[in-house]
């Protein structure tokens, strides 16, 4: 018996020997985060609230900001002479051309064309400057404050900067949007005879990436912002200036999914008690979870959960009324909700219905009222 103790103990010693630690993260980026998609947790950083410049990551909320201001991406626009001339990559759009909005995201997150973020700045908000502020309004939107946006490209400037930790919130903002995460996850587009491909490296060589923007100037080094989906789960990885970027994203993104897998907190429909009814035949009322919640999870790491449900309910109950809230903790902090709802409709006793209103007749003239129902008839 001893010896299977020995012998167990000596397997578990080993394999904590290939377990990912953060301690073995060496990565060649000046700034860089590992963030959980969905829950937001923060799972590795090095320098994440640096202002940097960051290059044509830029064009990540360039896209968000077009994306959530077109209602028609099929709709054309007549590219302006004065809104080309751009330094950098390009698409290489004419003076007159008529181009669709679609082609123009297409061309700017695959080919981070800058001439295709000038001219959905400018037919967009009127001017390079006006498109700017609308990034920068977004921002605050999204609680980046470490970000200022002076261009639409990426190019260097002054006023354009930002963080690796707010880099992260745009990522995560730009996934829930349908039509920049779609475009962000392809690899080629072809717009009549032009053919754009994806500069993400990534989207071959990684399981499971779904994009997102590469960027490169000579002051910003390489900047790059991936994702990448697991069994569930969505990271988020940013780097800036890291001249080994593609190796620095398989190292972080390698290291959240091994070493802090998605746990699941609570499933849809799952029972969690019941609430008491009054009004009704129907004395109590299951109630279940209304969402879905799971978290990242270290080794040694589990959640704790605190139930709030109403003290009672009054008939009639509808499926799918809020009945309270499951909290989730990891130590003392809050780390998410639930919402509890009912499981069923729960309809109110008529016999019930006519003593209150019994009640109220007789309160009202002042003598007793007997209300007649089929019930009462022997």
């Amino acid at each position: 018996m001893r010896r299977k103790f020995v012998c167990l103990v000596a397997a578990l010693s080993l394999l904590t020997l290939f377990l990912p630690t953060a301690d073995a993260l060496s990565l060649s980026a000046t700034s860089a985060i590992l963030v959980d998609g969905e829950s937001g947790r923060v799972l590795w950083e090095q320098n994440a609230d640096a202002p940097r410049l960051i290059a044509s990551v830029t064009k990540l909320m360039t896209a968000l900001v077009a994306a959530e201001c077109v209602n028609d991406l099929s709709e054309t626009v007549t590219v302006q002479a004065e809104w080309l001339g751009a330094e950098g990559s390009s698409i290489y759009l004419a003076p007159g051309e008529r181009v669709s909005y679609e082609c123009l995201l297409y061309g700017l997150l695959l080919e981070s064309g800058n001439d295709a973020a000038n001219v959905l700045a400018c037919s967009i908000a009127g001017s390079i400057g006006s498109f700017a502020a609308r990034m920068n309004e977004k921002a605050a939107e999204l609680g980046m404050s470490g970000t200022s946006f002076g261009n639409p490209s990426g190019l260097d400037g002054e006023e354009h900067y930002s963080t690796a930790r707010d880099l992260a919130i745009l990522a995560a903002a730009c996934l829930k949007n349908e039509m920049v995460a779609k475009i962000c996850a392809t690899r080629t587009a072809v717009f009549g005879k032009r053919v754009f491909v994806n500069h993400n490296r990534l989207l071959v060589t990684y399981e499971g990436c779904v994009g997102m923007k590469t960027g490169y100037t000579r002051r910003a080094g390489r900047t790059l912002v991936s994702a990448a989906k697991r069994n569930g789960q969505t990271l988020i990885a940013v780097t800036l200036n890291a001249p080994d970027d593609w190796n620095d994203h398989k190292a972080l993104l390698d290291y959240g999914f091994e070493a802090y897998p998605q746990t699941v907190g609570c499933e849809v429909g799952e029972t969690v008690g019941t609430v008491p009814v009054r009004g009704s035949l129907v004395r109590q009322v299951c109630v279940v979870t209304g969402a879905r919640f799971a978290y990242p999870l270290g080794c040694g790491e589990s959640l704790r959960r605190e139930v709030e449900l109403l003290p009672s309910a009054e008939a009639p109950v509808g499926a799918g009324e809020r009945a309270g809230e499951l909290r989730f903790y990891l130590g003392d902090d809050l780390v998410g909700r639930a919402d509890l709802v009912f499981s069923a409709d729960v309809a109110r006793n008529a016999v019930e219905e006519q003593t209150l209103l019994q009640r109220i007749l007789s309160a009202v003239l002042g003598e007793t009222i007997t209300v007649w129902n089929k019930n009462s008839l022997a």
